[in-house]
């Protein structure tokens, strides 16, 4: 490829706000992905007040507690038909954990607050009873043709797929979304939805793949291809021994 005249065009929502355990990772290994790719990388930060580009090829939105949470739902659900256009036209997202959450139809705190959300993803999300056990532990799940996909997830809130819902991933260890249907996070067309942390991308070399490619295809057209490039050896090793760790300490699923 080596063509730096394509370029994606990335929107980071609240890095401010909404970065925890380490999520700001996800897009510096983007960028650097691109740049083993040829491919220009054009990132717009967009905090509480801020107005949207124009367009973007791929979105990010880190997880936060439910007090970030509460400083970003009123603006980010203005931002609800935006954001849902740029889903129907294929626009690359990646959500995490708190902004997992409040991609779906709402998160309900513990206390009973109803926080809205975008609605993207056919989900909705609960916290459980206060005294409840968080979902906390070491992750490997399969996400289809991605394969293993690793990470640490932190979460009280228990999120539950509608019947428009597909997962992200299948667990093999670690809660997932709830603890019960062994499911992970969602994805909705060009759009996914996952509590992994860690952060996620640098240890999961074909998720940073399958986005970029997706933001180059919004931007130039279906037709687009990435030169196959060997994962790079770092992410490769991190993601092995993330899987390692998760096998032998995460939470087992039948």
């Amino acid at each position: 490829m080596n063509d730096l005249a394509r370029t994606i065009r990335v929107v980071t929502l609240y890095p401010d706000v909404m970065s925890i355990y380490a999520d700001r990772g996800n897009l510096i290994a983007l960028r650097a992905r691109c740049r083993q790719y040829g491919i220009g990388c054009e990132v717009t930060a967009v905090g509480i007040g801020d107005g949207l580009p124009a367009d973007a090829d791929l979105v990010l939105i880190g997880g936060g507690q439910d007090q970030e949470q509460r400083r970003i739902a009123a603006d980010l659900a203005a931002r609800g038909v935006r954001l849902r256009d740029w889903a129907e036209d294929d626009v690359a997202m990646l959500t995490i954990c708190g902004g997992f959450q409040l991609f779906g139809h709402f998160y309900r705190t513990a206390e009973g607050e109803e926080l809205p959300g975008v609605g993207i993803f056919d989900v909705t999300t609960v916290a459980p009873a206060p005294g409840a056990p968080r979902c906390i532990g070491d992750v490997l799940a399969d996400a289809g043709d991605l394969g293993e996909v690793v990470g640490f997830e932190n979460h009280g809130g228990r999120t539950y797929l509608g019947p428009h819902a597909r997962p992200f991933a299948r667990m093999r260890h670690g809660f997932g979304n709830n603890g019960d249907d062994g499911t992970e996070g969602a994805v909705y067309r060009e759009a996914i939805g996952t509590y992994l942390h860690g952060s996620l991308l640098p240890k999961n070399p074909a998720v940073t793949d399958r986005l970029i490619l997706a933001a180059l295809r919004h931007r130039y057209g279906p037709g687009v291809k990435l030169e196959t490039l060997p994962p790079d050896p770092y992410a490769e090793r991190a993601h092995r021994a993330a899987a390692a760790v998760a096998r032998r300490r995460g939470r087992p699923n039948p």
